[in-house]
């Protein structure tokens, strides 16, 4: 139950009701033991007056004032925080498959886990989510345009293919772009839902080498700021994976650094996993951040139904202990 945010506070001041009741309560009780003094044979007194309950007897009226002060709760219209499933959002999920992406430190292979967690997140995302896919390496394509259909993302993800250099810049503009295509097949910016971008990745951008070149990670990074769009990373890994290229061993450690500066440009939040049950962690964390949003809603039921009750025990015990209703 909650005690903020009401939508009707003036009727707070009905709670001078229940406080006036208790003083003309306690205030005629005093003067019936008053009166009942002035006999001056009291052993009389005691013979003839009825047999009344002890301090039992005031229970009802001290029910009866609590549920007059919840049920003045709840007219007020108390109000609380509730997590509701978002019934309209955009979120493009934008997976690496540069060939580090192929390293085994991660089992079966970085690809292979972040393709089943990748999976297992469309699958967990509340319906009324549109889903894109992108895919990066040298450059980014987008595979599934934002949509609801689960099944096409699923099916996409099944269908990475590896190739060479990390354009993770590209990524992000590509993504962008299929956002503002979706707003405006929706009626334009003013209609279109909110949107966020997820990226996994496992390592520094290649093309171009400087971040912060026109199409560089940290300068889209920036753009999807000014857009109102977060990018969420996800750095996936580890800092000893190796992949074998053309004979030769290359090692391929995990890029924290640049993953988390776009996320921090951008507004959005850096995750890092080693492992696939850990990246499993990652995306149900973001899978709640993304899929419910937080409202305030009515919250003055739980104040009337508790009122109500004790409106009804106080009437019940009254009957039990004084025979009459309070």
């Amino acid at each position: 139950m909650s005690l903020s945010g009401f939508t009707q506070p003036w009727w707070l001041l009905f709670l001078l009701a229940p406080a006036a009741l208790l003083g003309g309560y306690v205030y005629v009780q005093r003067m019936r033991h008053t009166h009942a003094l002035r006999f001056a044979n009291l052993e009389m007194l005691e013979s003839v007056a009825p047999k009344r309950p002890g301090r039992s007897r005031h229970v009802p009226t001290a029910l009866l004032l609590v549920a007059l002060v919840l049920l003045t709760v709840a007219l007020a219209g108390p109000t609380a925080q509730k997590k509701v499933a978002r019934n309209r959002a955009t979120v493009i999920l934008a997976i690496d498959v540069s060939l580090s992406m192929q390293a085994t430190d991660v089992a079966p292979s970085r690809l292979a886990a972040a393709q089943e967690a990748a999976k297992a997140f469309a699958d967990r995302l509340t319906p009324g989510i549109n889903l894109g896919l992108v895919s990066f390496a040298g450059t980014a394509s987008v595979l599934v345009s934002p949509t609801t259909d689960r099944n096409a993302v699923k099916e996409a993800i099944d269908h990475l293919q590896l190739a060479e250099r990390t354009a993770t810049g590209e990524a992000i503009f590509t993504s962008l772009q299929a956002i503002e295509n979706l707003a405006s097949a929706l009626g334009g910016a003013n209609q279109a839902p909110p949107a966020r971008i997820v990226m996994e990745s496992d390592g520094k951008q290649t093309v171009p080498q400087n971040l912060d070149d026109p199409r560089g990670a940290f300068t889209a990074a920036r753009e999807a700021k000014k857009k109102g769009v977060p990018v969420s990373t996800i750095s996936f890994g580890t800092l000893y994976g190796t992949v074998d290229i053309q004979g030769q061993t290359i090692p391929v450690p995990v890029d924290d650094a640049s993953l988390h500066e776009i996320a921090n440009l951008s507004g959005g939040t850096f995750f890092s996993a080693s492992s696939l049950s850990e990246l499993h962690k990652v995306y149900q964390t973001l899978e709640k951040q993304i899929g419910f949003e937080t409202t305030r809603g009515d919250a003055g039921r739980p104040w009337l139904i508790l009122g109500t009750v004790l409106v009804a025990v106080a009437g019940a015990t009254a009957l039990v202990l004084t025979r009459r209703l309070p």
